[in-house]
């Protein structure tokens, strides 16, 4: 039987995770949302804060709105959560990635009550090698 070098198997476990995916969270920033739930946003940053407008979004109703961001390519994969402002039966997902783009879907899953006031918005992007 051979010996196992415990500390070189976690180095290299810790090698293999790194060639999957880079997450690189000193790269921040925050934008607001102006107009609607479904303008835009700019924010070229591997993580950061969006801040909805404050636009009402009806019971069972859904918005889109496109971030721009220089670092997301083809693979990459946003990860967005709700950090604020939510009513429970609000829900956020990623509903498109592009190179240069994804799309936020803000979704109000209420069937008779309004969503209203600014959603505070965390995401971090990981890109796959």
């Amino acid at each position: 039987m051979g010996f196992i070098n415990e500390k070189a198997v976690n180095n290299r476990k810790s090698e293999m995770r790194a060639q999957l995916f880079t997450v690189y969270p000193d790269e921040t920033s925050t934008v607001t949302q102006i107009t609607s739930r479904a303008t835009g946003v700019t924010l070229s940053a591997t993580a950061g804060q969006i801040t909805t407008d404050t636009t009402s979004l009806a019971a069972a109703a859904e918005a889109t709105f496109t971030v721009t961001n220089t670092y997301v390519t083809a693979k990459t994969v946003p990860v967005v959560a709700l950090a604020s402002g939510a009513a429970a039966t609000t829900n956020v997902f990623v509903s498109a990635v592009a190179a240069g783009s994804f799309d936020i879907t803000v979704a109000n899953l209420h069937a008779s009550t309004a969503e209203d006031g600014a959603l505070v918005i965390n995401f971090a992007l990981i890109d796959v090698n």
